[in-house]
């Protein structure tokens, strides 16, 4: 069951480290076609390349940051802001697929084994897979439950790899449940109270599902999600609360908008997208009907209204990195690595 929204998600890269060069390219035919990953024969390279990774939250502006607009200057109650809009600013990382999120290593490499290895991963939030044989299995075992690694897998079983591609999928979602906790937590309380709801939770994983969406990002103004497919079509998920469209409401009375307008959004059948001004109705605006959008209701813990705005304008998302252009460059990589000589 999904159980919330996170605030962000993209896809991710998997590292795959064994000594064998040649169990690597096997392994790597027997992978879902939308997965991106590296492969690694020595331990001590993949090392270098892991720990020397950036985080997975980094926007051109800090999410969290401390709040500098305030009277009290005791450092020991300092308070945290958060930038709701550096969030969706996420999606300008144009490195942001190449955050490791998942690493799958053998356990028995004579350079270093799989628990030394994951031992010395620096980064946290990475999950570990261990590729173990009969005789270390016991080995994978104990390391599991001191929770050094966080799923291990008999490598010699028929159904490995299926067993392992799901494994890499609950590790990916794992992975991004560990980033943005904090950031949901802190989101629980406010307008985007949404994100914890698990009834609409699952009708966006629905929707998200139906549109080939495989990254988002928490929208600021209006509030919904950013979405993108494959090949970077963006989609703006609006999600409206009653007490938000009353709030859309009365500040299009205080604009003066016409009461065709103002009858149009009781109806509940349209949403607004004004992108010139941050959703709410601009001043003397006289042809509404194109910001609007077709709408539908969903009851969750509260009555939603949402609608799904293809191609939004006002975004500046003309030079987002789409991740199907992503993983054509790491093809391309792989297959000039594997022609060296």
């Amino acid at each position: 069951m999904t159980k919330a929204i996170q605030p962000f998600s993209y896809p991710t890269t998997v590292a795959f480290v064994d000594d064998s060069a040649a169990f690597l390219s096997n392994l790597s035919l027997q992978l879902d076609p939308d997965l991106a990953f590296r492969l690694f024969s020595s331990p001590g390279e993949a090392l270098k390349f892991l720990n020397g990774r950036a985080g997975p939250d980094r926007a051109a502006e800090p999410i969290f940051s401390p709040y500098l607009d305030r009277t009290e200057e005791n450092d020991a109650h300092q308070v945290i802001a958060m930038r709701v809009d550096a969030i969706r600013s996420l999606v300008h990382n144009a490195s942001r697929f190449e955050s490791v999120s998942v690493v799958v290593v053998d356990y028995d490499m004579p350079e270093l084994n799989g628990m030394e290895f994951c031992r010395r991963i620096t980064d946290p939030s990475i999950r570990k897979i261990v590729l173990t044989g009969k005789a270390d299995e016991h080995v994978a075992v104990k390391s599991f439950n001191e929770g050094l690694i966080d799923r291990f897998i008999r490598k010699h079983e028929v159904d490995a790899v299926e067993t392992l591609n799901q494994a890499i999928g609950d590790m990916q979602r794992a992975y991004f449940d560990r980033c943005c906790s904090t950031v949901l937590d802190a989101l629980a309380v406010s307008e985007y109270a949404f994100l914890k709801d698990h009834a609409l939770a699952a009708h966006v994983k629905g929707i998200a599902d139906s549109l080939g969406i495989v990254e988002h990002y928490l929208s600021y103004q209006p509030h919904g999600l950013l979405m993108f497919d494959g090949v970077g079509t963006a989609y703006l998920l609006v999600i409206h609360t009653d007490e938000s469209l009353r709030g859309v409401r009365e500040i299009a009375v205080e604009q003066g908008a016409p009461i065709s307008f103002l009858a149009e959004l009781d109806s509940r059948r349209s949403l607004p997208y004004f992108w010139r001004t941050e959703g709410y109705y601009p001043a003397q605006c006289v042809e509404w009907q194109p910001y609007m959008h077709p709408a539908s209701e969903f009851h969750g813990d509260r009555r939603y209204l949402y609608a799904v705005v293809k191609k939004p304008a006002g975004l500046a998302l003309d030079n987002v990195l789409p991740y199907d252009r992503h993983l054509d460059q790491l093809d391309r990589e792989i297959q000039a690595a594997w022609d060296s000589p």
